[in-house]
C-alpha cells in the first residue's frame, strides 16, 4: 500500500465488526496512517441490493478508493456495481469468500442470481476462498476467478473466512492489502 492509497472495505451480510478480519484490517491500516473507509452498509442484517448499490456508489464517488476489499456478499454487490454506468477503474480488488452466483437465501434474495459483469473495473484482482466454504463450491469460485484472470488463493478448511471460522487478525490479508514485503 502506498502512503496515498485509499482502501475501501466492504462487508457482507450482517457486517464485519470486531473481531472479524475486516475490522482488524481497517484498524491496522489506520494505525499505519493509511486512509481507510469501512462503512456500515444500510440495514446490514436485512440488506437491499438497490439500497447498497446506491450507498456504495455515493461512497465510491466521494472517497475514490485505490483498493477495494470485499468479503462475502460484498463481492456480489461489486458484481452488481460493475453493471452500473460510470464505474471508475480501481488499482486493486480483493475478493474474499464470494458466495455462489446462484445463492438461495431468502434474506438476501435481491442479490441473486448474480450477474457476471464484462469487467470488474480493477487493474489487479485477487480472490481468496476456502476449500470448505459453505456458501460456494471451490470449482465455481475457480471458474469465476479464471473468467476474470484473477490471482487465486485457496485456504484449507477455513470455512467462510470470517470471525466464526477463526479469522480475526489475519496476517495474509494485511500483508497483501498493505503491500508489506
Amino acid at each position: 500500500m502506498h502512503q496515498k492509497d485509499k482502501v475501501l472495505i466492504l462487508h457482507g451480510w450482517g457486517g464485519s465488526d470486531a473481531p472479524h478480519w475486516q475490522a482488524e484490517l481497517a484498524a491496522e491500516i489506520a494505525k499505519n496512517y493509511g486512509t481507510v473507509s469501512f462503512p456500515l452498509l444500510d440495514n446490514c442484517h436485512f440488506p437491499s441490493r438497490n439500497r447498497w448499490i446506491k450507498q456504495v456508489k455515493t461512497i465510491l464517488k466521494s472517497f475514490n478508493p485505490d483498493t477495494v476489499v470485499c468479503h462475502s456478499l460484498a463481492n456480489t454487490l461489486w458484481f452488481w456495481l460493475c453493471e452500473e454506468e460510470e464505474m471508475q477503474t480501481i488499482k486493486r480488488l480483493f475478493m474474499v469468500s464470494p458466495p455462489s452466483l446462484n445463492t438461495e437465501e431468502k434474506t438476501i434474495k435481491t442479490f441473486f442470481p448474480s450477474p457476471m459483469p464484462k469487467s470488474l473495473y480493477a487493474n489487479e484482482i485477487q480472490m481468496i476462498v476456502s476449500d470448505d466454504d459453505p456458501w460456494v463450491k471451490l470449482d465455481e469460485a475457480q471458474k469465476i476467478a479464471s473468467h476474470y484472470n484473477t490471482t487465486f488463493t485457496t485456504l484449507h478448511k477455513a470455512g467462510h473466512i470470517n470471525a466464526d471460522s477463526g479469522y480475526g487478525k489475519w496476517d495474509l490479508i494485511e500483508t497483501l492489502v498493505m503491500d508489506k514485503k
